[in-house]
């Protein structure tokens, strides 16, 4: 609208000098043909003047200068070049008809011809042509304010269909957020069913009194056989000698005391949870295999009384030997670390992801049964972690959506940045437990070689005087 009144403006002082510079024409071509009428009026009334000093001599005139008329008495001049009579009584009145004929002439033509005819004429002609040039600058204005409006509604539509296709997320973008929920709780409940484990392997190996194993070696493996017998027990082992012995144990659960395999490594989700009282199989089976793989022999239990001050050499002897045994023990628990790492990055997660990742395998084919033998109703950590890092690349539908906005497929590439960054946050803590491992073993087999050499300084510090090394003279 702004640029419409400035070409209105402009157009008006256009047209403004436009109609000044056709008035001062028209007023020099009325100024001329005023003159000419002027002159005209000056010849017939000239005319007139003479034809009526003529008319006065004429008839009486008896003589002239030259004509050989003669003038009437009144008469006081003659006329140098004509036969005509003047007199000087008819000179005023001529000169006064001649004035009052140039003052009706000016006043015919101010008031009359000008102000009554020609001025208002050129004033409606004015008007006419300032309505028009306004009207005609009105339209070009209008033309500029559409132009304008349809180019600014073209852009705001382009921007609107940029967002709405920059912020359409797609079903893939999704289907990583979906799947990704809940993952930081399943994540802390592997960190304390980790913390768990280990601590129950702690006290085993402590002989703690909430444990089977406070009382003695034989107890604990009778309690530990028995279990073997009721849920483990595979009558085919030892060529089928294990049939008297087994006492109607779950073939699901064959040798999961000493089967990583099928025990742990082979399921993403175990139905643990040792925040809620009541146990699973699942718990049961990873006790046993732990109980197995790492100390499953218990130290012997040691008797109150040889730690009494009264006994002094057997102090000093059950003092080395528990020291021996918790050293021992620290060492253990390294590896346990790690196998109750496994099992916790495997314990129930939250229900909350559940229905996305049902409905993914479902578009893989599988059926309700297989996905919850395979998930559990709860996933777990690692279960999310293996869909993220590895499943979700192995369907057809992740290749074809990358025919995609270029925003989406931007925001996928972020997502599976942030992935990769914890997948290799976890692979860092499982090298850390491996260096420790490894640390633990080194430290192991070099103990004997280490307590030799300690042995043979100890007498050398004590009796041998000191070498004198060439040049330290």
């Amino acid at each position: 609208m702004k640029l419409a009144k400035a070409v209105q403006q402009r157009g008006v002082r256009l047209n403004k000098m436009m109609i000044q510079k056709r008035i001062t024409r028209i007023l020099s071509k009325a100024l001329i043909y005023s003159a000419a009428v002027l002159l005209v009026f000056s010849s017939f009334s000239i005319s007139l003047t003479v034809n009526h000093g003529s008319a006065y001599a004429a008839p009486i005139c008896k003589t002239c200068c030259k004509c050989g008329c003669t003038c009437k008495p009144k008469v006081t001049n003659c006329s140098v070049t004509a036969c005509q009579c003047q007199s000087d009584s008819d000179t005023p009145i001529t000169i006064k008809h001649v004035t009052d004929e140039f003052i009706k002439h000016r006043e015919w033509l101010m008031k009359i011809l000008w102000e009554a005819h020609v001025l208002p004429a050129m004033m409606l002609m004015t008007e006419q042509i300032t309505a028009f040039s306004m009207q005609q600058m009105l339209m070009v204005g209008s033309l500029f304010d559409a132009k304008h409006q349809l180019e600014t509604q073209q852009l705001l539509e382009q921007m609107q269909a940029q967002a709405h296709k920059d912020y359409h997320p797609s079903e893939g973008m999704c289907r990583f957020g979906s799947t990704s929920k809940s993952l930081a709780a399943s994540d802390r409940n592997a960190d304390f069913t980790q913390t768990a484990i280990a601590t129950r392997a702690m006290q085993r190996n402590l002989l703690n009194g909430n444990t089977i194993s406070a009382g003695d070696q034989r107890d604990e493996s009778r309690s530990r056989f028995n279990q073997f017998k009721k849920t483990y027990c595979n009558p085919l082992d030892f060529g089928n000698g294990m049939d008297l012995v087994c006492n109607g144990s779950d073939p699901k659960r064959y040798n999961k005391d000493v089967n990583y395999t099928q025990t742990i490594d082979s399921n993403l989700t175990l139905e643990i949870d040792l925040t809620e009282s009541a146990s699973t199989p699942d718990e049961e089976d990873v006790f046993a295999l732990a109980t197995n793989l790492y100390g499953h022999k218990t130290f012997p239990y040691i008797p109150e009384w040889h730690f009494d001050k009264k006994h002094g050499n057997r102090i000093a002897t059950a003092t080395n030997v528990f020291m021996k045994m918790r050293s021992l023990t620290a060492k253990r628990s390294v590896a346990e670390a790690a196998f109750a790492a496994q099992a916790g990055m495997r314990s129930q997660g939250e229900k909350d992801v559940f229905p996305y990742m049902e409905a993914f395998f479902k578009e893989m084919g599988l059926e309700d049964d297989q996905i919850k033998q395979i998930l559990s109703e709860r996933p777990s950590y690692h279960a999310q972690m293996e869909m993220l890092s590895k499943t979700l690349y192995q369907t057809p539908n992740f290749y074809t959506e990358l025919y995609d906005k270029p925003t989406n497929i931007d925001r996928k590439n972020v997502a599976m940045q942030a992935i990769g960054s914890i997948q290799r946050r976890d692979m860092y803590l499982s090298q850390l437990r491996s260096e420790a491992i490894a640390a633990v073993w080194l430290e192991t087999a070099i103990k004997d070689i280490e307590e030799l050499y300690v042995n043979e300084s100890n007498p050398m510090k004590a009796n041998s005087k000191p070498l004198n090394l060439p040049g330290l003279n």
